[in-house]
């Protein structure tokens, strides 16, 4: 188990490399250039030129690179073009506001989906199954964002139950405000991470029905329902252990969208910034970012599937 970690944990530096030089490809390939976001119409072609110069951007694109690449190994992301602040600091500042919406929206998906998954796989093809699975298909289906500005214009315009935008009300710093603001940007990445797993989960619950186990338990005269918790349940939490190592890249990608449309103050909201304002830096320590929480994910993905199914061994 040991080795097993240590190995992947090694295989994450070329990786990220790899991810680094794509990035740093598709930024370079991009059209635009950042030092007009800084330029007045009565600036002198000199002072263009020296502002360039002091941001790094009058070099060629591999010294570029090599010279971004050496500040990342020392764990320094650079300063932003936008605000001139720390990249890194920026991005551990807006996590916790991150972490928070999209862990929570997890585990409420997970926790429905586990029983919703389960109760569509034992009632197959019946009014019950049909109507779930229309559900997750809309689920699937639907942009993200208009499910939020159909969910601010219902409960925030329509109903004022809920506020539409921001984490905090100005002036009011209580818990239950906080939660009032979340509710919302909860609901639409919930009820996306919702479809998937209720598909995963009705899946492999159909496909575990049909093993031999599950006939011998009912030969023996346990109660489907029994069955279906005690011991179909097991076999069945071992894809939703997959998706959820993948979801922790959706700690920075997938609330890109949510968060802005909602004014949320995480990294989300603030990779959108740097793609307008073509923050270099800023665009490349989101994505370095996110592409580690994808890796970490899928290796405590894989820690836990041993503890999930003591047969799956390590091959030398």
């Amino acid at each position: 188990m040991k080795s097993t970690i240590v190995k992947r944990l090694i295989q994450i530096i070329p990786m990220l490399l790899f991810v680094s030089i794509i990035c740093f490809g598709m930024i370079k390939l991009a059209p635009g250039d950042p030092v007009l976001s800084f330029v007045t119409p009565n600036m002198h072609p000199e002072d263009i030129e020296r502002m360039r110069q002091s941001l790094g951007l009058d070099k060629p694109a591999y010294i570029q690179y090599l010279l971004w690449i050496k500040e990342a190994l020392s764990g320094n992301l650079g300063y932003s073009l936008i605000n001139h602040q720390p990249v890194l600091q920026q991005m551990l500042d807006r996590l916790p506001a991150t972490a928070g919406l999209m862990g929570i929206s997890i585990l409420i998906s997970v926790v429905l989906a586990i029983p919703i998954g389960l109760l569509a796989a034992a009632n197959r093809n019946r009014w019950i199954d049909k109507c779930i699975n229309l559900l997750c298909y809309i689920g699937i289906s639907i942009p993200v964002f208009w499910l939020a500005i159909l969910l601010i214009y219902l409960f925030a315009i329509k109903l004022h139950w809920l506020p539409s935008v921001g984490m905090r009300t100005i002036g009011v710093d209580s818990f239950w405000d906080m939660v009032k603001h979340g509710i919302l940007p909860c609901a639409v990445l919930s009820f996306g991470f919702l479809a998937v797993y209720v598909r995963y989960i009705r899946s492999s619950t159909l496909s575990q029905l049909k093993e031999d186990y599950v006939q011998i338990q009912l030969a023996y005269g346990s109660s489907p329902k029994l069955v279906l918790f005690r011991h179909v349940l097991k076999h069945v939490l071992l894809p939703i252990i997959t998706l959820l190592g993948m979801s922790l890249a959706d700690l920075v990608a997938g609330a890109i969208v949510t968060e802005t449309i909602f004014s949320w103050p995480g990294i989300g909201s603030l990779g959108m910034t740097a793609v307008k304002g073509m923050d270099y830096p800023m665009i490349m320590g989101i994505t370095l970012f996110s592409s580690l929480m994808l890796i970490l994910g899928n290796l405590i993905a894989d820690i836990l599937y041993r503890f999930a199914d003591p047969r799956i061994k390590s091959t030398r």
